[in-house]
């Protein structure tokens, strides 16, 4: 009986020492490693061990924002593939589909994601975002409205916003890509 307790307390100490690997980083580490991202996209990990967590920038190269870069973080918990991950835009943009403190409207993030979807899956939806918003399910009413109704102001709004400017009295980050 002595035996069976301190072997089980051996084993205690064995699993202490290894992390456990979650389903959910399983998943992630294979959608990272089959990702083959285009040129405008680049993505950076701040804690390099950390494969949950991590950013994504996009810099279209056509559209109403050709010429920014935009910065998203990524969250992806445990339960991955089964919840989608949290993903929000950095910077404050003027877009039907992103609000000022970052959330995103993208259907695959809420009702429509499955757990076949990908990473992959969502940074591809995220740059068609960037390529065709879309003023038919706003975040941003304003800015919905403003495509609606009139495309060229719009793009106008859009181009002052990404350089920084102010548009209906809202101040907006400069995303524009140095050169």
């Amino acid at each position: 009986m002595i035996k069976i307790w301190s072997m089980k307390k051996e084993n205690a100490g064995a699993d202490k020492k290894k992390p456990k690997v979650s389903a959910g980083q399983i998943r992630v580490q294979k959608d990272l490693g089959e990702l083959d991202l285009p040129k405008t996209m680049k993505m950076t990990f701040p804690v390099p061990e950390d494969l949950l967590n991590f950013e994504l920038d996009i810099s279209p190269d056509e559209g109403f924002y050709a010429g920014g870069t935009f910065k998203f973080s990524f969250a992806v918990n445990g339960n991955y593939p089964h919840d989608a991950p949290s993903v929000k835009c950095l910077q404050k943009i003027y877009h039907p589909n992103i609000q000022a403190d970052g959330k995103i409207c993208l259907n695959i993030l809420r009702e429509d994601w499955k757990p076949v979807l990908t990473l992959n899956s969502v940074m591809v939806g995220l740059q068609y975002l960037l390529l065709e918003p879309n003023a038919d399910d706003p975040l941003n009413k304003e800015a919905a409205e403003d495509l609606r109704s009139n495309r060229r102001n719009f793009e106008s709004n859009v181009h002052k916003s990404i350089r920084g400017g102010s548009v209906n009295g809202v101040q907006y980050d400069n995303v524009m890509t140095k050169k």
